[in-house]
């Protein structure tokens, strides 16, 4: 069946069909060095200090996105609904708050961490390491900044300057300061190699900071605006770092959980299998980065029908690579992950069976970012979270008798329900199809007077 594209809509589909091929290329090559720095790490480590790092960088990674308090999302919605309006002084007081917010929530958090930890040693002592926890400490802040100073960037319209000094730049730093301290005799601990981390991420987001300022972005936090932003905004706000930490936890929570019920080696085994599963989104998440945006601008201007194509375009490009990329995985999954070590190719099956749950995400295309665009946060906090929940229980439940396989298959099952759901949800309640049948329901597709 041949489809006939009207012009508005394949000028608007050509551009972000081609800004999002420039976010894939950051992507790819982002993808690609964030698996040699694991690579680079896995092989200068011992499986014990590696699996220290791994539990660490999943626990900063989970706490990044409590410490964002919901802006990345926030901003992305806001800028775009409020730019529409006419009211250019409130999307740029809604930057400049969010910004002064993740500052303030990522050290809070950081000196919780330090604060629990300490005091839990001199409790209860242990007889590993707890630096571990410390090294997650000083990563916090720098991560959930960097995912805010994107997003901000890109609801501007910016790509580049968003995207390269964390996603590039970082990842190329960080290999390189590791084989050369490894070079001259310095092995680095898991708990090194987090602050490590940390340091030069923080330089990154200095030079990311300054190209803004430069180029007329805007991004400097103004403590000012902040008490007014919340008193309109936190009840959203609250919804979607609900939302956000659901969907990280359920990315990150297995590597913590199998860290704690089993050990740190398994944890590093699980660790890389998922890392290289998410290979397999890299093309939806390349094309969420782009038409986030775009779909908040014309839902919020009742351009249903542009919104609709928009987001059938995400679900058909995201699926076809991901597809592609499984068949990689289920055919030659041992020699990939054997990269870090030969201990890993063991977690094949592993493998497979996260990346099968993925393919799900990507066959049911850009159902969160939809939901969080359009007002719709609470819903999908509690459906994915609930049904994310129950995964996790059962996780604890069979990971004592199955191990990291048991901890992967109630990922991939919890993950297919969830995805099911919050999809069916975007059509039924949203009048958006954001699945792989979206393209179907482009010319039913009616707008309406904007919000």
């Amino acid at each position: 069946m041949r489809f006939s594209i009207p012009s508005d809509l394949s000028v608007l589909l050509h551009t972000g069909l081609w800004r999002s091929i420039g976010s894939l290329t950051i992507k790819m090559a982002t993808a690609g060095l964030t698996y040699f720095t694991y690579v680079v790490l896995s092989r200068t480590m011992t499986q014990d200090e590696y699996g220290h790092f791994a539990f660490g960088l999943a626990l900063a990674t989970v706490l990044a996105i409590a410490a964002s308090v919901g802006q990345p999302i926030a901003i992305l919605r806001l800028w775009s609904q409020e730019t529409v309006a006419g009211r250019r002084d409130l999307a740029t007081a809604a930057v400049q708050a969010g910004s002064v917010l993740t500052i303030l929530s990522g050290l809070g958090i950081s000196l919780a961490l330090c604060t629990l930890v300490f005091l839990w040693v001199k409790l209860f002592p242990i007889e590993d390491t707890a630096n571990h926890f410390y090294g997650a400490a000083f990563l916090v802040l720098p991560m959930a900044l960097a995912e805010y100073n994107s997003s901000a960037l890109r609801a501007q319209g910016s790509l580049w300057t968003a995207l390269v000094p964390r996603d590039i730049l970082w990842r190329i730093a960080l290999p390189a300061a590791v084989l050369a301290l490894f070079s001259v005799g310095v092995v680095l601990s898991g708990p090194d190699a987090l602050v490590l981390s940390a340091a030069l991420l923080s330089g990154m987001l200095a030079l990311q900071f300054w190209n803004a300022m430069r180029r007329h972005y805007v991004l400097s936090p103004i403590v000012g605006v902040t008490r007014r932003y919340w008193q309109q905004w936190g009840g959203i706000s609250r919804w979607l770092l609900l939302g956000g930490l659901i969907e990280t936890t359920a990315l990150n929570a297995d590597v913590i959980l199998v860290g704690l019920m089993l050990n740190l080696e398994s944890s590093g085994l699980y660790f890389n299998a998922f890392r290289t599963a998410g290979l397999m989104t890299l093309f939806t998440f390349a094309i969420e980065l782009v038409i986030a945006p775009m779909i908040a601008q014309h839902f919020h201007a009742g351009e249903m029908r542009k919104a609709q194509a928009i987001a059938a375009m995400g679900s058909a490009a995201g699926f076809a690579f991901s597809l592609l990329v499984f068949i990689a995985f289920f055919g030659w999954g041992e020699w990939i992950l054997s990269f870090f070590g030969p201990a890993y190719a063991e977690g094949w099956l592993v493998l497979v069976l996260l990346s099968l749950g993925l393919l799900f995400d990507a066959a049911t295309g850009p159902s969160k970012i939809v939901m969080m665009m359009t007002g719709h946060e609470r819903a999908y906090a509690m459906i994915f979270g609930a049904i994310m929940s129950v995964g996790f229980i059962v996780q604890i439940l069979i990971i004592p008798t199955h191990g990291v396989v048991g901890a992967a298959a109630a990922n991939m099952g919890a993950r297919i329900v969830a995805q099911l759901a919050i999809a069916l949800w975007c059509r039924l309640r949203i009048g958006l199809d954001t699945s792989l049948f979206g393209i179907f329901a482009i010319s039913s597709a009616k707008d309406r007077l904007p919000e």
